[in-house]
């Protein structure tokens, strides 16, 4: 079953969307949970470890169709077994709900 944020679509940032702060922050990384972490209130962090290689590859090749479905593109750090993910908004300098949605549907495609 999908979560709440994973049935969401990301949207476009224009630039002047704002950047989440305080509870609104909060209330989203409560939604998102499963070991999602918040850096500095700027962006979000996962590293997710698998058995060999070839597993994180595909993982990571997971992580791009869904990036390039959703208009939205991660921070992508691949090596033997891990896959490390950081999102952030890149017009906005910080977190939006569409970075959250994001991790919500990576966090599915494991």
């Amino acid at each position: 079953m999908k979560t709440a944020l994973a049935q969401k679509k990301c949207t476009a940032c224009d630039g002047g969307t704002p950047k989440l702060e305080g509870r609104a922050l909060e209330e989203l990384h409560k939604q998102l949970g499963n070991g999602w972490l918040v850096i500095d209130g700027h962006h979000l962090e996962k590293e997710f470890s698998f058995e060999d290689f070839k597993q994180a590859l595909q993982f990571t090749n997971r992580i791009g169709e869904i990036a390039e479905g959703q208009g939205h593109h991660p921070d992508i750090f691949l090596t033997y077994g891990k896959v490390g993910v950081k999102i952030f908004t890149h017009k906005a300098d910080g977190l939006t709900e569409s970075d959250f949605i994001l991790a919500a549907k990576i966090e599915e495609a494991m």
